[in-house]
């Protein structure tokens, strides 16, 4: 399997330390879980703003008056 090594200064290790520590978890497993959050993370978000694309036209459709400013409405034009 393959691995890594990160550099930390001796002030981050501490606080990566302390970290892992207050979830009960050893340091390797705490860095590894980190990174695979920030990785759905990452997917959820992408997945969220897909969803809201999708939905944006029928959400400012049924609610008019909550069109966010700079957004155009249908039809409406420039003073």
């Amino acid at each position: 399997m393959p691995s890594l090594n990160v550099s930390f200064t001796d002030e981050e290790l501490e606080g990566v330390r302390a970290a892992a520590a207050a979830e009960g978890k050893s340091l390797k497993q705490y860095l590894h879980d980190l990174g695979v959050r920030e990785m759905q993370r990452q997917r959820f978000i992408a997945g969220a703003g897909g969803w809201a694309d999708r939905l944006r036209d029928e959400f400012d459709q049924a609610f008019p008056d909550e069109v966010p400013p700079g957004r155009p409405d249908d039809g409406a034009t420039a003073a």
